[in-house]
């Protein structure tokens, strides 16, 4: 990856910021965008600016991600790849979803990745081994997931239906796609949920049972979106999932 440029959204914190690390570390430099000034500010100046460089934008809004992408590009003066990582969770039961909610999750979750998508690829064409990661989540498909989360596991599953026409209609230009579907790792993923639904997800998800799998951290996780992006030409993963493995009581309000 060695001086290779990387865009991770919702490279901040969590899952991307340890994407972000992982990728420095292997010689990359990345552009990191999200909503949060002060966190991108803050994971700059952690990574280094030397490697990291940030414009914050929401990705449900198409041309703020256009022109993040392009500053980004001519910041750096190339693009080699882009993960889609930004995503978001708000539980509720399905009866008492919030309108103002599910919009949030939707546009944030799967318009994002549609538009993030549509932004990059005319930016990586031409690139040597040029990528294209969408971040998924095992709630999309696994039962033993935190409950109540209905909305957030159904724009992850879209993501990875989206994902597989993407891996299609890019393959004559040579831009490998790949579908990270992770579980559960120890992140602020729940920041800011309001804790009586938090507290009835997590209640409704002790019904299924008393254990939950553990033992994953994030940087798991960007270990994983590197072995992806790390492949050869014409090669490209498909879909890599990757879950804790570790027998676990669950955790409780």
């Amino acid at each position: 990856m060695q001086d290779k440029v990387y865009i991770v959204t919702g490279g901040s914190r969590g899952f991307g910021l340890a994407i972000a690390k992982a990728l420095v570390e292997q010689g990359a430099r990345v552009g990191l965008v999200s909503r949060n000034q002060s966190g991108l500010d803050a994971a700059v100046a952690e990574i280094g600016s030397d490697h990291a460089f940030a414009v914050a934008t929401d990705v449900a809004h198409k041309q703020g991600l256009q022109a993040a992408f392009t500053a980004i590009k001519n910041h750096f003066t190339r693009l080699d790849g882009l993960v889609n990582n930004a995503g978001m969770a708000r539980p509720n039961a399905v009866e008492n979803l919030v309108e103002e909610e599910v919009l949030l999750q939707v546009n944030t979750n799967f318009l994002g990745t549609v538009f993030a998508c549509q932004a990059v690829i005319p930016l990586l064409r031409g690139a040597q081994n040029p990528r294209i990661i969408n971040i998924s989540s095992a709630s999309a498909w696994h039962y033993d997931e935190m409950s109540h989360l209905s909305i957030y596991a159904a724009t992850k599953a879209a993501v990875e239906r989206f994902t597989r026409d993407l891996r299609l209609e890019l393959q004559p230009d040579g831009i490998g796609v790949t579908c990270v579907r992770p579980g559960g790792a120890w992140t602020s993923f729940a920041d800011g949920w309001e804790a009586q639904p938090f507290k009835a997800g997590l209640d409704a998800w002790h019904d299924s049972g008393t254990y939950m799998d553990t033992g994953m951290e994030v940087a798991n996780v960007a270990d994983a979106v590197a072995y992806s992006l790390l492949q050869p030409p014409g090669v490209a993963v498909d879909l890599l999932e990757i879950r804790p493995n570790i027998p676990t009581p669950k955790v409780s309000l």
